[in-house]
């Protein structure tokens, strides 16, 4: 019995031993990253049977456990991947939100400066002075998209970066995470499959700063080892075996980084985005999607709708060297690559209406060997015709089906932007037409001046010279003297326009009746005599003339963009306005939910004064367990005595 109670004392004191060890070990780390606490697990060892009845033989300790929960473990990696995908987000969108509603560097004070030019060449259109300050303004305002546009690459150029640095930074997480797998897996059957526990605080902490730059998921196989899968189930570590990611230009637009998986032979594919999504890398590609790629494409939008609308209008006009004007800005070309396999000639691509663009971008891919082709929105993959997004397309006579291309109409728009004319004399101010009572007329008749829509009449002579305009006349209730080679389009009051065929006799004449002919239309009113007549013809003296400059300051407050029901529903102003508002509300969506998501994952402004107190216990401990062990060391000794 003696023995026995020896026995049963020292079980007792190995156990002690052991909780011993194992509370020192946790105080020891109590500040160490990723380390769980640990207790053992203690049994009593199998009863001794005699004939007085089972006599008790000790304790034993079973295994040493963590103090690890699954289900609260998933539900902070959720928390915190989610956090760090919206901190990263609202970081980089803030760089932009910051930059479009700066009222210093920021579009709109631009823009009002350039249509006040306009206003002041309006008011007094043979000032040079004004003139030039007109071509100050628009150089200042393309200036000003110029270095919106390089602000924004230069952004897009760290979102790249960041990319690039984090997706190697996943792989070389992969491979720890193996590599530990290796490890607890000889442990483990080495050590009677007793939990390493120390092996699987590391792969937990491992997976955890994983978690931070992409969202994981985890299944842990009977040989202890975890198998760790990304974004939506892509396989990273399979047993052992990691996987090899890496950042490389994607196939469809050579500046932007896709993530790859590495195969053995060294081929790569690509993981589509919408299958990547948490942490940190996360929150990059969806910054870069819906974000960064349609700022660049409203921006580029706005370029495109002032310079063709600007231009447009402009080329009605007549300058000061009485000739008609000309391309008032440069008209930024539409950017189209080619996807790596594509071997078809590239298609011609040209912008057809600019209130139907969107500020998308389309996939076009041939369909068949002579030039047929599907063209698709990139942002949700629907099929759409050229026409009805503001594009004419015209294809390769020859084709190779499959062969697709990237057709970005607005990315590039606001670099490639400027000002076309340098002289003050080219600004084409007045109107190229003028029209006039003859002052002989008995009549009260009168015409308005006209307002012109095409030059090509004009250009081609059929208003005649301003020595010998055109001349229409009245007689027995009609209008006689319009070119025989154009149709005449008039619109009586309350009326619908009504088209005459060319040649037009005689017009039957109704007061304020509105007439278009060869591009040019005006109003005739009042009662006519026989023999009135009204001059059409080239404007002789357009140095004072500002109807073009008036038209041209008009298209500040006109709908010109963004087609709603077949009819533009935006002014340019309201275009840039959209898109600060739009990536101000997205700015402030995504502060919202990392916030909430900083709450879930409870992040305490008192840690640190926490630890604090927590590493002072933590001292006092280990001192104590000294002086036990001290004590225990003594009982010992006197064991022998």
């Amino acid at each position: 019995m003696g023995a026995s109670l020896f026995s049963i004392g020292l079980t007792g004191l190995n156990a002690a031993q052991a909780g011993l060890s194992t509370t020192s070990h946790n105080i020891s780390n109590a500040g160490t990253t990723g380390y769980s606490r640990q207790r053992i697990e203690q049994s009593t060892n199998p009863a001794m049977f005699t004939g007085a009845g089972f006599f008790g033989e000790g304790t034993k300790v079973d295994t040493v456990k963590r103090a690890y929960n699954t289900f609260l473990t998933n539900q902070v990696l959720a928390a915190d991947t989610k956090f760090n995908e919206y901190d990263t987000f609202s970081t980089e969108i803030s760089q932009i939100d910051n930059m479009l509603a700066d009222p210093t560097v920021g579009l709109s004070p631009a823009l009002q400066d350039f249509f006040g030019g306009i206003q002041e060449v309006a008011a007094n259109p043979a000032s040079v002075p004004a003139r030039q300050s007109m071509l100050s303004t628009a150089e200042s305002l393309v200036s000003r998209m110029h270095n919106l546009s390089e602000r924004l690459d230069e952004i897009r150029s760290g979102v790249e970066g960041q990319i690039k640095e984090t997706v190697s930074q996943i792989s070389t997480y992969a491979k720890n995470i193996a590599e530990v797998n290796n490890k607890i897996t000889i442990a483990q059957q080495a050590g009677s499959a007793q939990p390493a526990n120390d092996l699987l605080d590391t792969r937990d902490q491992l997976v955890k700063e994983l978690n931070q730059l992409v969202r994981v998921s985890t299944s842990t196989a009977a040989d202890g080892s975890m198998s760790v899968f990304i974004g939506t189930g892509q396989p990273l570590v399979i047993g052992t075996t990691p996987t090899r990611l890496e950042a490389l230009p994607s196939i469809a637009d050579q500046s932007r980084l896709a993530v790859n998986i590495l195969t053995q032979n060294g081929g790569a594919i690509t993981i589509p985005e919408s299958l990547l999504g948490g942490g940190k890398l996360g929150g990059l590609l969806n910054m870069r999607a819906s974000a960064l790629d349609s700022t660049q494409n409203q921006l580029g939008l706005l370029a495109i709708g002032i310079s063709t609308a600007f231009n447009a209008q402009h080329k009605l006009g007549q300058d000061l060297n009485g000739n008609l004007g000309t391309d008032f800005f440069t008209i930024p070309s539409v950017s189209i690559q080619r996807y790596a396999n594509a071997t078809t000639t590239t298609p011609d691509v040209q912008y057809d209406d600019i209130s139907k663009l969107a500020g998308e971008d389309y996939r076009l891919t041939f369909t068949d060997t002579v030039g047929g082709y599907a063209l698709t929105r990139v942002s949700d993959g629907r099929s759409v015709s050229a026409a009805d997004v503001g594009l004419s397309i015209t294809p390769a006579a020859t084709s190779w089906v499959g062969d697709s291309f990237l057709i970005q109409p607005t990315r590039h728009a606001a670099s490639s932007l400027d000002v076309s004319i340098t002289d003050t004399r080219m600004i084409a101010a007045g109107a190229p037409i003028t029209s006039a009572a003859n002052a002989s007329n008995l009549g009260t008749g009168s015409i308005t001046a006209p307002v012109v829509s095409s030059t090509t009449s004009i250009a081609g002579g059929a208003f005649g010279t301003s020595s010998a305009p055109l001349k229409l006349t009245y007689a027995g209730g009609s209008l006689t003297g319009f070119p025989a080679s154009l149709p005449v389009t008039y619109t009586l009051l309350n009326g619908s326009p009504v088209t005459l065929a060319a040649p037009v006799a005689s017009l039957p004449y109704q007061s304020g009746m509105t007439i278009a002919v060869g591009g040019v239309s005006f109003s005739i009113a009042g009662a006519l005599k026989d023999q009135d007549s009204f001059t059409l013809g080239p404007n002789a003296s357009g140095v004072s003339d500002s109807r073009n400059a008036v038209a041209l300051g008009q298209l500040q407050t006109s709908k010109l963009m963004l087609s709603a029901d077949g009819q533009p529903s935006a002014t340019l102003q309201s275009v840039y306005s959209q898109l600060v508002s739009s990536v101000g509300n997205k700015s402030r969506e995504v502060q919202v939910n990392r916030d909430a998501q900083q709450s879930i994952a409870g992040v305490n402004l008192d840690e640190e004064a926490a630890n604090l107190i927590r590493y002072q216990q933590a001292y006092q401990a280990s001192s104590k367990v000294m002086t036990i062990a001290s004590k225990l060391f003594d009982e010992v000794l006197s064991l022998g005595r």
